[in-house]
């Protein structure tokens, strides 16, 4: 293992406090706006050099070069999942070990332990960071950004907590959202029912047939997750809204699923069925973390690998070949939860493994 580098606790929890202490919901423009410019601070500060804020609909992501020819990207997104004001219920805080907080775990503590672990090294050249604002919410803004930079440096660090215990993701299922939208007929439910076309029947009939989708043995999961219909308790509702999420762990099972919602047909006459989303994070396989994954255990031994069923940005850079490690952020738990959290030991231990995987990488 090589030597370890000088990193401080303190320093890191200072600067957890700063980007936890700047909401930063996604959607929310000015927030995410304020957010970015912190992100850019914290990294001019520790790592010197311009950290440049690319605008985007979604609002401002955050990049930064360490010169010279890229080698190596650190990805990670700056927008949580909690709205403004979880802050003042929820505050920042370190105790019994523990540092806690809205967005400690995903993943503004990555973040600082990235950037630590590049401060600690005397060469960052071809090393980028690219902090992006939507993650949360699909990475349609930044998809393209992401893929130019990870193929332009062909190797990629992502920053998400890690998966129990501290082990890497070298494995993502492509997971999507699909809203199924059904249109009928209104009508007055007591005087004349039958003139109506009900949509929330139908509704209930695709989701039945959604459902059915699934095949949790090969790791394919259909789960309708929210559902919305009607107007007044005496009429016939006219339209109704079914979401699904959905998980798949092959680009086969992608296929099959999407052209399965794409041939979703109505059970009642006049009744009509329209499908948006897709399949939009394809899976990450775990041939795209093998090189990267064996150099971390090299540098940490006793490192274990996850496959799990959440998505990430590192989905869409291994789907094109970039050799791409994940889950290197945070020791913790508790994601997108009240009692989220990161364990404040571990943080050193995860700086020093960047900034071995970032000189082995600038050295291959």
């Amino acid at each position: 293992m090589r030597k370890a580098v000088d990193v401080s606790v303190d320093a890191m929890i200072e600067d957890l406090r700063t980007l936890v202490e700047i909401e930063s919901p996604s959607r929310d423009l000015d927030a995410l706006r304020a957010s970015a410019k912190t992100v850019a601070a914290v990294l001019e500060n520790r790592l010197g050099g311009r950290a440049v804020l690319v605008e985007s609909e979604a609002g401002p992501h955050v990049r930064w070069s360490g010169g010279g020819e890229p080698k190596v990207l650190i990805l990670g997104h700056h927008d949580t999942v909690f709205p403004l004001g979880t802050l003042e219920r929820r505050p920042f805080r370190v105790e019994d070990g523990h540092a806690t907080g809205p967005g400690v775990f995903d993943m503004l503590g990555g973040l600082v332990q990235a950037v630590h672990g590049l401060a600690a090294l005397d060469d960052r050249s071809g090393v980028e960071i690219l902090v992006t604002a939507d993650e949360e919410v699909g990475s349609r803004s930044s998809r393209a950004l992401i893929e130019e930079r990870a193929l332009a440096c062909g190797a990629v660090l992502v920053f998400e907590g890690a998966a129990d215990g501290g082990a890497l993701k070298t494995g993502r299922k492509g997971c999507g959202t699909f809203r199924v939208r059904i249109k009928g007929r209104a009508s007055h439910a007591g005087l004349e029912p039958a003139a109506g076309v009900n949509a929330l029947v139908e509704a209930a009939h695709q989701v039945l047939d959604i459902a059915a989708l699934g095949r949790p043995g090969i790791g394919t999961t259909v789960t309708p997750t929210v559902a919305s219909a009607g107007t007044l308790d005496n009429v016939v509702p006219a339209e109704a809204t079914v979401i699904v999420d959905v998980r798949v762990e092959s680009a086969d099972e992608k296929e099959r699923i999407e052209s399965a919602f794409a041939a979703l047909a109505p059970h009642l006459p006049e009744a009509e069925v329209t499908v948006e989303g897709g399949i939009g994070r394809p899976p990450m396989l775990e041939s795209a973390s093998a090189e990267l994954f064996a150099l971390a255990q090299q540098l940490l031994p006793g490192l274990e690998a996850r496959a799990v069923g959440g998505g990430s940005d590192g989905n869409f850079t291994a789907a094109l070949g970039v050799p791409t490690l994940d889950g290197l952020g945070a020791v913790g738990g508790g994601a997108h939860a009240d009692h989220e959290y990161l364990v404040v030991d571990t943080m050193v231990e995860r700086a020093n493994l960047v900034a071995g995987l970032v000189t082995a990488i600038q050295q291959a």
